[in-house]
């Protein structure tokens, strides 16, 4: 029996959100959910997965020239949303421990499949990214423009692909990022 403050993976781990363990996380439950949790919370006119978008930042992350390590950390700067979902920017300022919650989550994340000492420089970048393509997926996928100057965005957005190439990309990219970051597979 499941504790009630626990959920079941898809690939059949026990996961308490407030007290994660290492042991807990599976890259393919992360690329596995990721490719099925739509982006703003479903409110786009298409499908676009939060796996498709971390699939975009790092390929833009390439196309910007920058290392394998922001690439790494622009793939998974989402991989929390797998295990505890998202919550609206506008709603995570009156509950502040969901985002330390989300923080710690991430943090295990890195340490278990990347790195763990990503420098504030190499965050900003992927924040760029992030929020570069933040406002060109809602202007393709819902025809808002949520800044007033586009930012800069060297790959065009595009629309998501069945759950299950997404899924297989994702992972497929996370293991050749590995590979170059360590020198080795997993």
């Amino acid at each position: 029996m499941i504790d009630k403050f626990c959920i079941s993976t898809f690939y059949n781990h026990i996961f308490d959100p407030t007290a994660p363990t290492p042991d807990d996380l599976c890259m393919e439950d992360i690329a596995h959910a990721l490719s099925r949790i739509c982006r703003a919370n479903g409110h786009l006119r298409d499908f676009y997965s939060v796996a498709r978008h971390s699939l975009y930042a790092a390929y833009e992350a390439k196309a910007r020239g920058y290392s394998v390590r922001i690439r790494m950390l622009a793939l998974l700067h989402d991989s929390a949303e797998s295990y505890i979902g998202d919550m609206t920017r506008p709603l995570r300022r009156y509950i502040p421990e969901f985002t330390d919650i989300e923080r710690q989550l991430q943090t295990l994340i890195f340490e278990k499949f990347a790195v763990s000492d990503f420098t504030e420089d190499e965050k900003s970048a992927v924040k760029m990214i992030d929020d570069a393509l933040l406002y060109h997926e809602f202007l393709q996928f819902h025809g808002i423009r949520l800044f007033e100057t586009p930012p800069k965005l060297l790959l065009p957005v595009a629309a998501d692909k069945p759950p299950e190439e997404t899924e297989a990309e994702f992972l497929s990219l996370y293991h050749a990022l590995y590979a170059e970051l360590t020198g080795s597979c997993k």
